[in-house]
């Protein structure tokens, strides 16, 4: 949410800001503030006058009883009476006008970082970097739900009875496999400085509004029935959450903590459920990083945190690269978001396994987030989210890279001491 004195200032700015996203049908919701925004702060004018001439009218009431001029008094009484009948109209008033304007600039996209690619759709993201060199072996690389039933390591079948498409049985040495990315992902962000956490798997719907965009919540979120609570799509919304209505003291600052969590998403959207495979899930695990900082060190912090993944992919022999996010594919909340993808050796090409945005100051002005200066006055932080690793996802692109010849899988040695010593997994016979 934009800071309501800047678009005050600047409604130009904020217009040409909603043109580089391609959402003009939210132009007219800068007017429509704007208009409400005059009108509420002329109420509030008018509720200033009417309680300061109501404070003084009030004192010459006694004064007048003592005098004996009790006409004059009950005549002043009435004054009093209409001002606080008026004062009570404005102010049920201004509580109207500062929903309507809550409600509006919730949907007024925040300002693009002015470093980000314009374009309409993730068709125009950008290319940044490469790591690690993405090869294609002279022998077949099968799906990887097939390499995943070599190691009888999953069941589809049994979870779509249990729970239908878009769910999984992981076991034996897939299920280990998946586990151990995980355990290692969360030292490795240790190791970095990063603090641990497990967070609550579901949060209230205040929390909701103050980490998302009505739009993804719809898309993504699953809501508890009777009760005020939604599951969690990724640790990020926990984590920002539990800032809520919170001062910091900016000795605290910056705050680096990374979290692990299952993930519960509708994945509502034209990409849909496999009904055969593990890329795009009802349920799933992540390792999430997030960092609360200052303004001025939020770029600085981004480029940290994306890093940190690619750091992490190739310490498991995946060759990634990153993408840069078009102004068209970045969600209202975001400034500025990269995505790592990992090489697919089946498909000769990357797909994305983790994304690190810099969501500037949006989160922490609706959650009411604020840090405490020793001197000056309080302002707002910034507040970034990255992937570590979401499995089984991530297991997609690990199995495909370090498939070998005869269907056995290597183990980086990164990950050997989470696996119990062993260094390659063997295809079974039988099912």
């Amino acid at each position: 949410m934009l800071d309501m004195k800047f678009l005050r200032m600047n409604p130009e700015a904020v217009k040409e800001n909603i043109r580089k996203k391609f959402q003009e049908e939210k132009l007219e919701l800068v007017d429509q503030v704007i208009e409400l925004d005059e009108e509420c702060r002329a109420a509030k004018t008018r509720c200033d006058y009417l309680r300061s001439q109501r404070n003084t009218i009030s004192k010459q009431i006694g004064k007048l009883m003592a005098q004996g001029k009790r006409e004059e008094a009950e005549e002043t009484k009435s004054q009093v009476t209409a001002m606080a009948r008026e004062l009570q109209e404005l102010e049920e008033k201004t509580t109207r006008l500062n929903e309507e304007i809550r409600k509006r600039m919730l949907v007024i996209p925040n300002i693009i970082d002015p470093s980000v690619p314009i374009g309409r759709d993730d068709s125009e993201n950008v290319e940044l970097e490469k790591f690690g060199e993405p090869k294609v072996p002279d022998y077949p690389v099968p799906y990887h739900v097939d390499i995943m039933e070599s190691l009888l390591g999953i069941d589809l079948d049994s979870a779509r009875k249990t729970s239908g498409n878009g769910f999984y049985y992981l076991k034996g040495d897939v299920a280990r496999l998946h586990s151990a990315i995980l355990s290692y992902a969360r030292d490795f962000m240790i190791d970095k400085g990063f603090e641990y956490y497990v967070p609550p798997f579901m949060i209230r719907s205040g929390v909701v509004d103050g980490v998302m965009s009505f739009a993804e919540m719809e898309n993504m979120m699953y809501k508890i029935e009777g009760e005020d609570l939604y599951l969690i799509g990724t640790s990020e919304h926990a984590m920002i959450g539990k800032f809520i209505d919170t001062i910091l003291d900016e000795s605290e600052l910056p705050q680096a903590l990374t979290s692990y969590s299952p993930c519960f998403r509708k994945e509502v959207g034209a990409h849909g459920i496999e009904e055969r495979g593990v890329y795009r899930i009802h349920q799933f695990e992540k390792q999430e990083m997030v960092v609360v900082c200052k303004p001025e060190e939020s770029m600085e912090w981004f480029d940290k945190l994306w890093h940190h993944s690619v750091e992490f992919f190739r310490t498991l022999d995946i060759p990634v690269r990153t993408i840069e996010c078009c102004s068209g594919d970045l969600a209202d909340l975001k400034v500025k978001s990269v995505d790592v993808e990992a090489w697919s050796p089946r498909q000769q090409k990357y797909f994305e396994v983790g994304s690190c945005t810099n969501m500037g100051d949006a989160q922490a002005r609706r959650l009411g987030l604020r840090v405490r200066r020793k001197e000056g006055a309080n302002y707002i932080p910034h507040t970034l989210n990255n992937t570590v690793v979401a499995p089984p996802r991530m297991l997609i692109a690990f199995l495909e890279n370090n498939l070998q010849e005869d269907g056995s899988v290597r183990v980086p040695e990164a990950l050997r001491p989470y696996m119990g010593g062993k260094e390659v997994l063997c295809p079974k016979t039988g099912k």
